[in-house]
């Protein structure tokens, strides 16, 4: 089981921007880089959804279309780290924001990832 650790997130004013961060520890005898990550959230009272996922290797990212073109999504597997930042945030971006990781391809269904942290929150302000 990898445990992964979000950071980043906070009170921010619209048009503003942040990066978070999700840091793994993975189990001995595997690597960080065996794990495609993505990035979810959650508002409230609403489902949550896929935001961005990356690639073992970093040479492939997906974004959902509300944040495309906004976010970039990285990774360094030698930190075991993978990074969201969102540029020009807006007050629907409020939402608590969850890294998670798994074995094979990106995939936009929670469902199928079995590796979460345990969020970050990040409000934005009108």
């Amino acid at each position: 089981q990898v445990q992964l650790t979000e950071s980043g997130g906070g009170l921010v004013q619209a048009g503003g921007s942040l990066r978070l961060s999700c840091v793994a520890v993975v189990p001995p005898g595997n690597t960080f880089s065996n794990y495609v990550v993505s990035w979810f959230r959650q508002a409230r009272g609403k489902e949550r959804e896929f935001v961005a996922g990356i690639s073992w290797g970093g040479g492939r990212t997906e974004y959902t279309d509300a944040v495309k073109g906004r976010a970039t999504i990285s990774r360094d597997n030698a930190k075991s780290t993978a990074y969201l930042q969102i540029r020009w945030l807006q007050p629907e971006d409020t939402a608590v924001y969850t890294c998670a990781a798994r074995y094979g391809d990106i995939n936009y269904s929670d469902l199928q990832y079995d590796n979460w942290g345990q969020g970050t929150q990040v409000t934005v302000s009108s």
